[in-house]
């Protein structure tokens, strides 16, 4: 895939899934990302035990680990020289955490005026929060997030961290556009992201229809006005559907089902009143849907030109024919334990990654890089056969 960010230098001091999470967006695109850890490593490494936790690898592709204690003046000094060199800075660290490791913006930006620093926290760097934990799960809950996508008779948190990962990306974001600025300026920034903006932003159509009508969306609020239903067929798999506005969309499920019934039901029609008696025309879909195994539906469906899909697990994504003609999973090259991956979403003129680089183990890179910087290389360019 074209390196989009090919000669971009990045620094991350990043910990779990925020920090990471953009580095990776970052790496993904080509930038040269070195990835800084403390003796101990990424708590996330051991997250299930051992030092390669599944869960680290997700976030950590296509970077290099080099191991530097900041309490070492020789760590120190390496750390300084590599942020003179740097393009990109991430750390998502307790506010002041930074600043004691000698890592705060302010410092480094003096050593490197064009570095672009990122400052990833749970709830900013000031205010009444600012010295509270923050995880995934409580920024989805402060921030309103997860009072539109929960069902407070059976309330239970999505699966994916995608707060975390929401940040992370909203941080990459943010990152491109400072060096945007910076090729206007030649100037660095200081950019800031928490998670409690990131999450109230994800949740900016929630938030305008509060500010528009007064009234406080739930969360069935959006299948019921979207309509959109997720069904379940006489294999017991599960089917979504999503009629949005288009009448055709109606009468094309009415079709499907050889239902005419239901197009003179005056409870269903028009539009409306399906959005007012969503409760009742689920019940009614259901019963229908019960009737036939998934494969039948699916193609009646699709006969009719309704957006429609099943409920993929992942095994069933890893199979899908349109996931294997686009390519969305690839091999690891050098892999410690995952032979492929889901490569990254993004196409340039037609290109699309074809692999991705495993995970770094702890301090992988740190010879190659230190022995790199010993020869008066100012930044350790990427050896082949450093990635394993």
């Amino acid at each position: 895939m074209t390196k989009a960010l090919s000669g971009i230098r990045v620094l991350e001091q990043g910990t779990f899934i925020t920090g990471p999470c953009c580095g990776m967006m970052l790496a993904d695109l080509g930038a040269d990302v070195i990835k800084i850890e403390s003796p101990g490593g990424d708590p996330y490494r051991s997250y299930q035990g051992g030092q390669y936790s599944p869960h680290f690898q997700a976030y950590n592709r296509n970077k290099r680990s080099l191991l530097l204690d900041m309490k070492q003046g020789t760590d120190r000094d390496i750390f300084n020289g590599l942020v003179r060199e740097a393009d990109v800075y991430i750390q998502n660290f307790r506010p002041g955490t930074a600043e004691r490791l000698g890592a705060g913006s302010d410092r480094l930006q003096q050593l490197n005026p064009r570095l672009v620093c990122c400052s990833i926290s749970g709830f900013g760097s000031s205010g009444p929060y600012v010295d509270r934990p923050s995880y995934d799960s409580v920024a989805q809950a402060l921030s309103g997030f997860l009072s539109v996508v929960v069902d407070y008779q059976r309330p239970q948190f999505l699966g994916p961290a995608l707060a975390d990962a929401i940040t992370g990306i909203y941080a990459s974001q943010g990152i491109l556009a400072a060096l945007v600025q910076r090729g206007r300026t030649g100037v660095g920034s200081h950019v800031e992201v928490s998670m409690l903006e990131a999450m109230t932003h994800f949740a900016v159509e929630p938030f305008a229809a509060y500010f528009a009508l007064g009234q406080t969306p739930t969360s069935a609020d959006r299948p019921r006005l979207a309509q959109a239903y997720i069904l379940r067929t006489l294999d017991e798999r599960l089917l979504a559907i999503h009629l949005s506005s288009l009448e055709k969309f109606w009468d094309g499920l009415v079709k499907a089902l050889e239902a005419p019934e239901l197009a003179s039901d005056p409870r269903f029609n028009p539009r409306e009143r399906r959005i007012a008696e969503y409760e009742t025309l689920r019940v009614e879909l259901n019963k229908r849907f019960a009737r036939k195994p998934l494969a039948h539906w699916m193609e009646r469906l699709q006969a009719q030109d309704v957006p429609y899909a099943p409920v993929n697990r992942l095994d069933d994504v890893v199979n899908d024919p349109q996931v294997a003609h686009l390519g969305i999973m690839v091999p690891v090259e050098s892999p410690q334990t995952a032979t492929r991956a889901v490569r990254p979403p993004v196409q340039f003129d037609g290109e699309r990654a074809q692999s991705v680089e495993a995970a770094p183990l702890l301090d992988q890179h740190g010879a190659a890089i230190r022995a790199a910087l010993a020869r008066g290389e100012v930044w350790p360019m990427v050896v082949r056969n450093d990635r394993g």
